[in-house]
């Protein structure tokens, strides 16, 4: 039997800590008390990230009106590295994995030096070249989102990726929208197939939709890891709070999760061990349908298909038709191979019958 699969899901905390460590603690433990498996962060330095004069982003504006402009706002909520080892030790103590996105080439071998289990590639560096050659030379895990992305830049980065040393079965490539709260009618699951089948690679699904429908569907299409956002309470004012699920959304979505894993199966068609008890009570068999007595040549009118399977199978009745019967019944009695046996010709073939 093949081994069941689980998926991976990492509670995507991101900058929804608002610059603030404890919250970030909090978040650490709403994620592992959901059952997450990872807790995942955002690590950048901001003068590598962004000009001064950048603006935010849409949604941003949206969701934080007033007149910060995107490098502020990042600025504000930057980790230190000290921030990042306070994490992985609240991780640790917590029993989750500790995982960050990172934005530039020391963010990537900060993160490869914190021995972190995947080097996230978020969606907005998936054409950053020279980011996708150092990250491919650590030889660490990698997760790549492609939020934005063609299918012809997907490919030219997990090319990227390979030529540079990454081995393929180290790549999990996730489909996303960069889009808070992504519409459903631009979710286009389907498309996390279209990779998979394309460039044979693992392949998950990054979340920004409302609601836990989506990535629940992305598992049962074969996703093997999912990435959703979560926040301690959407009316906290930053930038991706609104599109983030409630700590008890994310329960809700993890207990949904490992359910469908279970659900999956190992793919072999066969009778599941609880249905077995309904299967007599359920199937029919052949039974007399009038009284037959003993040596009388079985007719199609003699006989009919009831409940319960307690004689031989409908499958059966063709071979049954023109032969004598052994032993006699009743009307609504079950017939079986031993009715067709006398001892003599039992001893000598039990798969033949009487003629």
């Amino acid at each position: 039997m093949s081994k069941l699969k689980k998926t991976i899901i990492i509670a995507e905390a991101g900058v929804n800590h608002n610059g603030d460590l404890d919250m970030a603690f909090e978040l650490i433990d709403k994620a592992a008390e959901a059952g997450a498996d990872f807790v995942k962060f955002q690590t950048y330095n901001t003068e590598r990230l962004v000009s001064p004069y950048a603006q935010k982003a849409k949604y941003q504006k949206e969701n934080m009106p007033g007149g910060e402009n995107q490098y502020d706002m990042l600025k504000r909520l930057e980790l230190s590295e000290k921030d990042h080892y306070k994490l992985i030790d609240r991780c640790r103590l917590k029993n989750i994995g500790f995982l960050s996105s990172c934005f530039d080439d020391t963010s990537a071998v900060f993160l490869h030096n914190l021995g972190v289990a995947y080097i996230k590639i978020p969606s907005g560096e998936l054409t950053n070249v020279p980011l996708l050659k150092k990250v491919a030379s650590l030889g660490r895990p990698v997760i790549l989102s492609t939020g934005m992305a063609t299918m012809g830049e997907v490919e030219q980065a997990i090319f990227t990726l390979e030529n540079h040393g990454l081995d393929k079965g180290k790549l999990t490539v996730l489909h996303c929208s960069s889009q808070y709260p992504t519409p459903f009618e631009e979710v286009n699951l389907k498309a996390m197939v279209s990779i998979q089948q394309a460039f044979k690679v693992q392949v998950g699904y990054s979340d920004h939709t409302e609601g836990i429908e989506v990535p629940i569907a992305a598992t049962a299409m074969g996703g093997v890891m999912i990435e959703k956002h979560f926040t301690l309470d959407q009316s906290l004012p930053g930038p991706d709070h609104k599109a983030s699920l409630e700590p008890e959304g994310l329960k809700k979505m993890v207990s949904a999760i490992r359910n469908i894993d279970i659900a999956m199966g190992d793919g072999i068609k066969k009778p599941g061990k609880s249905e077995m008890q309904n299967m007599e009570v359920v199937r029919k068999s052949v039974h007399a349908r009038c009284d037959i007595q003993a040596g009388q040549v079985i007719t199609e009118t003699g006989i009919c298909l009831k409940r319960p399977a307690a004689g031989l199978p409908p499958s059966m009745v063709d071979d049954i038709i023109g032969k004598k019967i052994a032993r006699g019944k009743k009307a609504n009695e079950p017939i079986t191979l031993d009715d067709f046996l006398n001892k003599k010709s039992e001893d000598k073939d039990t798969n033949k019958f009487k003629s």
